[in-house]
This record gives structure tokens, C-alpha cells and sequence, in this order.
């Protein structure tokens, strides 16, 4: 989220569209923020890139024209994903994942501007700052899928893919604690886990929450509403 900064176009048709995504490029201006009397910290003009994520689902020739922009992008530019998906391919996921670790750590936010299902809960997942609303809904699972071929080249092909899609979902959902390891078995055999924004502060899954036009911290928002109960 851009908070008190002054935000403009870089051009009026800068912006890619996939089937399902739609991308915006926008510079924003060089600001200073005052930490102490006639001290000010200066923050140097950026690009950031928003993309809008629906389905995770692209056909034809994917996300090539947006993922090149986005691996072409200056150093310090920011990245923001804003989720309202209900799953689709964990290929197209994992591409995101390589792009957010490789070229934008530490400068990515996800925003679950309401569901979060499947691929789309865990590409919220790898944000750096994951920001909620009381509208926001999330759901952890299992992958599904199938394989066509001879009897030895399914099962291989099974095996290979479960070993390999199962670590990329521990990765993300339990080395940063989202999901305890017997919940993480449990979701492996069917289990699905459905967060309401409460629940998502609670966990960690999300940072911050966003009331009012205001962004407020979990660790804040969930001791003012402990505070408020006891009033």
C-alpha cells in the first residue's frame, strides 16, 4: 500500500493484460519522512508494479509479456499483487514465487482484497507485507490433478509431482508457521483450512489490516479488540 505519497502515471496505456491479470506501471515520486526535528529521511523515487490477479489459469502464451517487465525491472522497484482468486495452476504460482524471491524480496505486498483460495492463498502467502480486510477469506489445500499414460510412467510421473508440489507448499505455509506440521499432514489427506481475517491476523498469515483507509498492524489491531473485549 502507498500511504501519504504522491503517485503518478508514467504513461496513460502503461499497463499489460493476460487473460486473467492486468497489470499497472507507476512512478512514484521521491518523498521525505520527517524522524526527528528539521530531520527528515529522503526515499528516492521508485516504479512500482500492481497487478491484479484473478484466476491462475493463462493458456495461450501465459504471463510472458508481464513476467518480462517484471524481470526487467530497476533495482529497487516494488511489487504489489492484489488477490481476489480462487486457485487455478500451481505452475503459474511458482512462477510468481521465483519472481518475488529473485527479483523483488523485501519489496513485495500481497493483498487479499477478498477471496484467497488454493494458488491464490498461497501467492499471498509470499509477501513480504500481506495486508486483509474484515471481507478477507482464505483456504489452504492439497493440490488435485491427474496423469495420462502407461502404468509405470503415471506412477512415476504421481510420485515425482507429489514429492515436488508438496515441498513448495511446505515451504511456504509451514516454514513461516502459517500451518503447525499436524495440520500440514492433515491438509495432505484432505483436509481444508478455512481463515476469516481474524483468524489470518491471529497466525501471521497477514501483517496488516486495512479499516477505514487506514492500515493498522496485526499486533496492534489484535490488542485494541483484547482491550476493547475487557472494557
Amino acid at each position: 500500500m502507498l500511504d501519504n505519497t504522491t503517485i503518478r502515471r508514467v504513461e496513460k496505456d502503461e499497463k499489460l493484460n493476460s487473460s486473467h491479470h492486468t497489470m499497472f506501471k507507476n512512478k512514484v515520486a521521491t518523498k521525505y519522512i520527517p524522524i526527528g526535528k528539521n530531520n527528515y529521511k529522503k526515499e528516492s523515487e521508485y516504479i512500482q508494479y500492481r497487478i491484479f490477479i484473478d484466476k491462475f489459469f493463462e493458456q495461450d502464451r501465459g504471463l510472458h509479456d508481464i513476467f518480462n517487465e517484471l524481470w526487467n525491472a530497476k533495482y529497487g522497484s516494488k511489487l504489489e499483487l492484489r488477490i481476489n482468486s480462487r486457485g487455478g495452476l500451481v505452475n503459474e504460482g511458482s512462477q510468481f514465487y521465483n519472481l518475488i524471491k529473485n527479483k523483488f524480496k523485501g519489496n513485495t505486498t500481497t493483498i487479499l482484497d477478498n477471496a484467497g483460495y488454493s494458488m491464490g492463498a498461497l501467492t499471498f502467502c509470499m509477501g513480504d507485507k500481506r495486508v486483509i480486510t474484515k471481507r478477507s477469506d482464505l483456504m489452504f489445500h492439497d493440490y488435485s490433478g491427474g496423469a495420462i499414460g502407461k502404468g509405470g510412467e503415471i506412477e512415476s510421473r504421481v510420485e515425482h509431482t507429489s514429492k515436488h508440489l508438496r515441498k513448495f507448499f511446505k515451504d511456504i505455509i509451514v516454514k513461516n508457521k502459517f500451518l503447525t506440521i499436524k495440520e500440514f499432514e492433515n491438509m495432505l489427506i484432505g483436509k481444508d483450512y478455512w481463515f476469516d481475517y481474524l483468524e489470518l491476523l491471529k497466525r501471521g498469515i497477514a501483517t496488516h489490516i486495512l479499516i477505514d483507509g487506514k492500515e493498522i498492524t496485526a499486533k496492534r489491531y489484535l490488542k485494541n479488540r483484547k482491550k476493547n473485549k475487557n472494557n
